[in-house]
């Protein structure tokens, strides 16, 4: 059974309409190489691996933080760990796949 069900996703075009409101954070997940190869416009790269306890304290400042990966499997066991320390994170479904998509702006 996936372990982050009851992470709380929202879409890309949710997503998007976050984006740059005060007290927001948007993350990129994936790996730096992935990340330069093509992003969510308005993401800031937080690899996965090295959202530690200095990451976290540094995103527990935002209301909010909406997570992005590939396709959605990394943003979920980000928004995980965000969640369990008690930051209100999000998944975006479907990734940067999806943002693709839609035809919303990647960097």
């Amino acid at each position: 059974m996936w372990p982050f069900k009851s992470v709380p996703s929202v879409s890309v075009t949710d997503a998007k309409q976050k984006i740059g409101a005060a007290g927001v954070a948007f993350i990129d997940v994936r790996t730096p190489e992935e990340y330069a190869a093509g992003h969510a416009a308005g993401a800031q790269n937080v690899p996965l691996a090295t959202i530690d306890e200095a990451a976290i304290k540094h995103l527990k400042q935002f209301k909010e933080v909406y997570a992005i990966c590939r396709s959605g499997g990394r943003s979920s066991t980000a928004a995980a760990k965000l969640v369990a320390a008690n930051v209100n994170a999000f998944s975006v479904a479907g990734g940067t796949s999806a943002w693709r998509e839609q035809g919303l702006p990647i960097t």
